[in-house]
């Protein structure tokens, strides 16, 4: 009889992410000297929707790496073209709730020619994310605590700590709506903790934390900074981590969520930080050559080999560990 495979459970929202693109420059209609009474209207003749969330995202680029990968998150009465998609692609559905007096949450993202964006946000069904709860899934060996409804990513965090299931505590775009005390007890009861460049400088004006203070609690702080790659920090120092190479840069939208699907693959399989950095920086590559979050393809052999040609022969050898499986 084989052991049941080990899971990671993927806490955080699913979306729909509606995106305009306007054929022009939003400076040039919004005058400064009218902020007061602004109204303004642009034509977009290019829209798409797309499937987002970070727990959607998360778990899609988890799959391709070949890992079982559970999202759980709350949907509206809207959700069934997404749902579809989810099972297309193999995504369990058992933890995704839907909320029927709600809608799935939204994002209206509307980008000029200059890649400037701006962004209303729906947050509709994600609001009930603490009806969802961690000991409800079976077999899982590591988790996330990604963006999510506030009482949900509080209740979430203290779920996988009670249960003594490690995770990563994410707070990505939710940080602003914890104070220090709220993202003291995260840190206590989390494993790593992962943010971007901006996330970072704004954890520190909340709580007034150095990387050294962070990484006496956690295991490892990683700060991700675009298209500088990212930063691995232990108590044993810093790890850089360069970007793996990119055919093409298309849509930055999702890099994140790639990162992190590489971060959980690593540390679900033991794998030392610089190998786990390298798969976060090749999943990042992938994701940015293709527009939208989850429309990106690869088996686990064609990722091995771009770690190879990221990151040489050193790296070569380690990359026949996505592939053992």
């Amino acid at each position: 009889m084989t052991d049941r495979p080990r899971k990671a459970l993927i806490c955080g929202s699913a979306a729909f992410d509606t995106i305009m693109v306007f054929q022009g420059r939003f400076r040039e209609h919004i005058l400064p000297e009218q902020l007061h009474i602004l109204n303004v209207a642009f034509l977009v003749p290019e829209l798409r929707r797309e499937f987002g969330g970070c727990a959607g995202n998360i778990a899609y680029n988890l799959r391709l790496l070949g890992d079982p990968a559970v999202p759980m998150a709350t949907v509206g009465r809207d959700f069934a073209p997404y749902r579809e998609w989810m099972q297309r692609n193999g995504l369990p559905l058992e933890h995704v709730r839907a909320v029927d007096t709600e809608l799935t949450a939204q994002a209206f993202i509307t980008t000029d020619l200059d890649d400037n964006q701006i962004t209303a946000f729906h947050p509709g069904a994600m609001q009930h994310a603490h009806l969802n709860k961690v000991a409800d899934a079976r077999d899982v060996a590591i988790g996330i605590v990604a963006p999510d409804g506030r009482q949900g990513m509080l209740e979430h965090a203290e779920q996988f700590a009670r249960l003594g299931i490690p995770f990563i505590f994410d707070p990505g775009q939710g940080l602003p709506m914890f104070d220090a005390a709220d993202l003291d007890r995260f840190v206590d009861q989390a494993d790593w903790v992962a943010v971007n460049d901006y996330e970072w400088q704004l954890l520190q004006q909340k709580t007034g934390w150095t990387v050294r203070d962070l990484t006496r609690r956690v295991q490892a702080l990683i700060v991700t900074r675009g298209h500088k790659g990212s930063v691995i920090h232990t108590r044993d120092g810093q790890l850089e981590i360069p970007c793996a190479k990119a055919a093409a840069v298309v849509d930055p939208t999702g890099c994140g969520d790639a990162y992190r699907a590489g971060l959980l693959h690593g540390l679900m399989h033991n794998l030392d930080f610089e190998t786990t950095g390298r798969i976060a920086a090749v999943m990042g590559a992938l994701k940015i050559e293709s527009r939208g979050t989850q429309n990106h393809q690869a088996t686990p052999e064609q990722l091995a080999r771009r770690l190879a040609e990221s990151f040489g022969d050193a790296a070569a050898a380690k990359a026949a560990l996505l592939t053992r499986r």
